[in-house]
């Protein structure tokens, strides 16, 4: 316990240092800048976009990279809009051919890479490049999912890349029929089948464009050197302690939303209507992974936005629901909403010893008491998962309790355990949970589980560790099962269930390794068909066979209580909030009154 709490007052300290920016190793801020301060509580793995599957990595590189497509920011229900496309796509009658405008007069922000350090024109053959990336098997993207199956050639090119010896061996500029520009700002795209989705896939973050030029100047070393054409750059990552990023100067004209959904006009969300964005000139995200320091810097103003830690619930929330006297004294708001989120114990299908035992897997599901986990972990910021669409879906299926192998029950879970010694053959081995983190709340949590496993008769070890290596872990499948969930990427449920497609397995999304027919003809079905409640029906009966199957003990969907100082402008909470920073503006004489009055409270 000493050398915890020892390992946490020194990560504290070096946070209020590069924060504070006295100290040479930390931020450099011009005091002319408008600086908006932020916090990470996980490390960065990574910002290549053609591979980044994780929310962290995800936050960052969003405020650099761009797509074809994005939401309205204020309207809800959410409306995909433009960004990198003139106008929606052109469809051909049989659905199968896209033609999409790309807007002229984008242009990549200034980099080495490219000739005489000036960025060029965004050109389709940029797209190209990108997908073709992702389709190169050498590249290990865990992104194949996205395009598996959908574009004429890309799959045959995708074969091609096996005979190469190595990823630099890559011809890149081989024809793939399903994927050519027309000119340098028409992108065609052919589809082998129908697949309503498409669009919301061209406005998640893995299918935005690439140089060519950045990934011949950096190769593997891309990850740490982003170059995108959003409305900020990276200046410095300092890996381990901060990010920085600027306002890039050749950001195209984007202004703010002239228009928002019912209240928004009354709530001040649209007082920059019309405004050129981003509004802010620098970001500064420092890495805090204990909830202790992190919660602090928020409350001295050191960061503006903050969840609320388990351990200061009762600081900031009060019995009615609502924010306590002394968080209304700061002027801190609160806003609440429901994730489009479910959190899981995953199990690696292809283990010899879980993925053989389903009265194993069931009895560990039995054996995790939630509504317990949901109120020391969450304060009761969730709600109990019985399969894994989440409520804010409109698959979502309320039937879905009833036939759930996932309610609390020691005592069946008991009974399984014998059930799982018999088809193991003996008495069953120590099993290995895989869990993000290394801080006290994660430990807890872990303690948590080995308390409920230990009551069904379950020998269970945790193994914690930092995000990288956690996520490299599940990628090479060496995971036994692990803790982890899935946010929405968009709002169709079809998001959910590509975690389960059997085409999908790691290094893709599908961690659990799960394979059943059924469910893949149900899938693959589904991809094909519009909007519909004969689609939803389908979307419902494929959650009901993961869930006999058991390859995964799903917890819980999320409910988000985020807090932020009024300093912050334009903060309206957003499901799919990736590359939002750009919205935000910051009252600079607010954030100095703050400091006043925590000054005079002192």
């Amino acid at each position: 316990m000493g050398f915890a709490l020892k390992l946490l007052s020194t990560a504290f300290t070096i946070v209020l240092l590069l924060v504070a920016g006295c100290d040479n190793s930390g931020p450099v801020v011009d005091s002319n800048e408008v600086v908006s301060y932020g916090a990470l509580s996980a490390k960065v793995r990574g910002l290549d976009p053609g591979d980044i599957g994780d929310t962290t990595s995800s936050a960052v590189a969003s405020q650099i990279f761009e797509c074809l497509y994005q939401y309205n920011y204020l309207k809800r229900p959410y409306k995909l809009i433009t960004q990198l496309a003139q106008d929606m796509p052109q469809v051909s009658d049989d659905g199968l051919t896209y033609t999409i405008r790309i807007k002229k007069g984008v242009y990549f922000a200034d980099d080495h890479c490219f000739e005489g350090g000036n960025g060029r024109e965004l050109k389709a053959d940029d797209f190209i490049f990108a997908w073709k990336r992702i389709a190169n098997i050498k590249y290990l993207s865990k992104n194949w999912w996205i395009f598996d199956g959908r574009i004429v050639g890309l799959d045959e090119f995708r074969e091609y890349t096996k005979t190469c010896k190595s990823r630099a061996e890559v011809d890149y500029s081989r024809p793939v029929e399903g994927l050519t520009a027309r000119d340098d700002h028409t992108l065609v795209i052919k589809l082998k089948k129908p697949w309503s989705q498409i669009t919301y896939l061209l406005a998640h973050l893995p299918t935005a464009p690439i140089a060519k030029e950045a990934v011949d100047y950096y190769g593997k070393d891309i990850i740490n050197h982003p170059v995108g054409t959003g409305p900020f750059k990276l200046k410095l990552w300092h890996r381990g302690s901060y990010i920085e990023l600027v306002r890039n100067p050749d950001f195209r004209g984007e202004v703010y939303p002239c228009e928002g959904a019912a209240g928004d006009l009354e709530n001040g969300y649209l007082a920059d209507a019309g405004r050129r964005i981003p509004m802010i000139d620098r970001v500064v995200l420092v890495l805090v992974q204990e909830d202790p320091p992190r919660w602090f810097l928020f409350l001295q103003g050191k960061i503006e936005t903050s969840g609320i830690p388990k351990d200061n619930f009762n600081e900031a929330i009060d019995q009615k629901g609502v924010l306590t006297a002394d968080m209304r004294k700061r002027n801190i708001h609160l806003r609440i909403f429901r994730d489009p989120s479910t959190y899981w114990l995953g199990f690696n299908m292809e283990d010899d010893v879980l993925g053989r035992n389903k009265p194993l897997r069931e009895a560990i599901s039995c054996a995790v008491d939630r509504e317990k986990y949901i109120e020391l972990f969450t304060n009761n910021r969730g709600e109990v998962a019985y399969g894994f669409i989440p409520p804010l879906m409109k698959a979502y299926d309320p039937q879905i309790k009833q036939m759930t192998k996932g309610t609390y029950n020691p005592e069946k879970a008991r009974q399984l355990v014998k059930q799982a010694e018999a088809v193991y053959g003996g008495k069953l081995p120590r099993l290995t949970l895989s869990m993000a983190g290394t801080d006290v709340v994660a430990r807890q949590a872990g303690q948590f589980y080995r308390r409920c496993f230990k009551n069904a008769g379950l020998d269970i070890q945790i193994d914690y560790m930092d995000w990288p290596t956690f996520q490299n872990k599940i990628k090479t499948k060496s995971a036994q099962f692990f803790s982890l969930g899935w946010i929405a990427d968009y709002p169709d449920a079809e998001n959910f269930l590509q975690l389960f497609y059997s085409k999908n397995a790691s290094p893709g999304p599908n961690n659990f390794n799960y394979s059943n027919p059924e469910f893949d003809k149900i899938y693959e079905q589904i991809a094909v068909m519009p909007d519909s409640p004969e689609r939803t029906e389908l979307y419902r009966k494929a959650e009901r066979i993961v869930v006999e199957d058991c390859p995964a003990v799903f917890l819980l969907h999320g409910v988000a209580y985020v807090l932020h100082h009024d300093w912050v402008h334009n903060y309206k909470p957003h499901a799919f909030g990736y590359g939002l920073t750009k919205y935000r503006r910051i009252d600079t004489a607010k954030r100095a009154a703050y400091k006043e009055l925590l000054r005079a409270s002192r």
